[in-house]
């Protein structure tokens, strides 16, 4: 799972917001860790 901050606290709710930043931030991360596993395989 790949956290990022939400205004208040509060996730997986219709009132969830978060800044695009840290919504950029987090898939960053995802796309990074997905190279990362595509480099292993063979």
């Amino acid at each position: 799972m790949i956290f990022i901050p939400c205004k208040d606290g509060i996730s997986h709710n219709e009132i969830e917001d978060a800044k695009p930043e840290h919504i950029t931030a987090g898939a960053n991360v995802l796309l990074g860790v997905l190279l990362e596993q595509a480099r292993i395989v063979e």
